[in-house]
């Protein structure tokens, strides 16, 4: 590890496939000669954590938020100088995470903003690909709006629609038909005016970005370049 260089602590396995996937982007977003070159990475890949959906969108679930937050303590315990959480609905529990460790915790919310505030030209509407539960406890909205964006979600019969491909990704199921479904959604967001789109989901970023003649913004790639700044800082 390079002095100054901090350990990344990953708060993972929502889905595990997903916090696979940010470690090989990770990975590669790395400029290296040679294994020592890379970050050094800790990763709780815990497929265990609480569903998520069950707590916020079917209500009654079991509390995510003290398996990740012992997941944030474990890992600060480990050396991790930097949290990073690959997964956007997981972040609705970020501020109780933050207030129960010394270290940072990347925020992918205002990461996305920045992202997205920095494209020319800036856009107005912005597509969301994500997860219903985004949508449910306007996890994006509020703070997208502040920075000047109008979010376009799908309406409820493709945001379903939406929902079983991130279910199916999750089971390892992905069809040809899925794919259908997610640039259908995108193209649809597409017709109702967003000029830019952003990839909510971890799941969906195991997908191909969808297939639209705007800027995609994926969250899972904006969490690996911040990460790499925050442990490289």
């Amino acid at each position: 590890m390079t002095a100054g260089e901090k350990i990344v602590g990953v708060i993972g396995g929502m889905g595990p496939e997903a916090t696979v996937e940010f470690m090989r982007r990770l990975v590669a977003a790395v400029p290296a000669k040679d294994d020592a070159d890379h970050l050094h990475v800790i990763a709780d890949n815990n497929p265990k954590v609480p569903s998520r959906i069950k707590a916020l969108i079917e209500g009654g679930g079991e509390d995510p938020a003290p398996v990740l937050i012992a997941m944030a303590r474990g890992l600060e315990a480990a050396g991790a100088g930097v949290l990073a959480i690959p997964c956007n609905t997981a972040h609705y529990y970020l501020p109780q995470i933050a207030r129960a460790v010394r270290v940072p915790v990347l925020d992918v919310v205002a990461l996305a903003v920045g992202g997205l505030s920095s494209l020319a030209p800036k856009p107005r509407r912005v597509g969301m690909l994500a997860s219903t539960a985004i949508r449910l406890v306007g996890l994006f909205g509020a703070r997208l709006g502040a920075a000047g964006f109008e979010t376009l979600f799908p309406d409820a019969e493709r945001q379903a629609g939406l929902l079983d491909v991130i279910r199916a990704v999750k089971a390892g199921a992905v069809t040809a038909e899925h794919r259908q479904v997610y640039q259908g959604v995108a193209r649809h967001l597409a017709g109702q005016g967003a000029d830019a789109f952003l990839v909510a989901c971890t799941e969906l970023s195991l997908l191909p970005a969808p297939d639209v003649t705007r800027p995609v913004l994926d969250t899972l790639d904006i969490l690996v370049d911040a990460t790499v700044a925050a442990a490289r800082d």
